[in-house]
């Protein structure tokens, strides 16, 4: 009967203070200021109804915001090479002269084709949204060069 008391007493002295400490931290760390609450509470990102677009010039870096165009390597090795360096989802690997003759015998304009609209498990420009048509053609010729 003893035990019985005394475990229930720690039990209640570790509720207490497991209840106060957890009371002392919530009243510490709680800004209630008007601009920590719109913090809190403003939205992770923005929807936009078919025809509208976003403003993309804020969006961007000022490497991104570059009026030159991307050159076929730079392109390759920040987007491509995902999947045209591992051959992932099938994807012909750069050099290999083995996986790109039966899409290169179909010349050229195919290959820009099936690059910049997408083509079996190879998604519009590879997913690189930010990438225009003739970026998407350098970096295909750059995966082909030598081939």
């Amino acid at each position: 009967m003893i035990k019985a008391k005394t475990i229930n007493l720690i039990r209640g002295v570790m509720i207490l203070f497991v209840a106060a400490f957890s009371i002392q931290s919530l009243a510490s760390s709680a800004d209630m200021s008007e601009d920590a609450i719109a913090e809190r509470v403003k939205p992770v990102g923005n929807v936009y109804l078919d025809g509208e677009l976003p403003d993309v010039a804020a969006a961007t870096s000022s490497s991104e915001a570059s009026s030159e165009p991307r050159d076929g390597a730079t392109v390759y090795n920040t987007k491509c090479m995902a999947c045209h360096a591992t051959g992932a989802a099938g994807a012909p690997i750069k050099g290999d002269a083995g996986q790109w003759a039966a899409r290169i015998s179909q010349g050229k304009e195919t290959l820009y084709s099936h690059a910049i609209n997408g083509f079996n498990a190879m998604p519009a420009k590879g997913t690189c949204m930010d990438c225009s048509d003739d970026e998407i053609k350098v970096a295909v010729d750059y995966m082909i060069e030598g081939l």
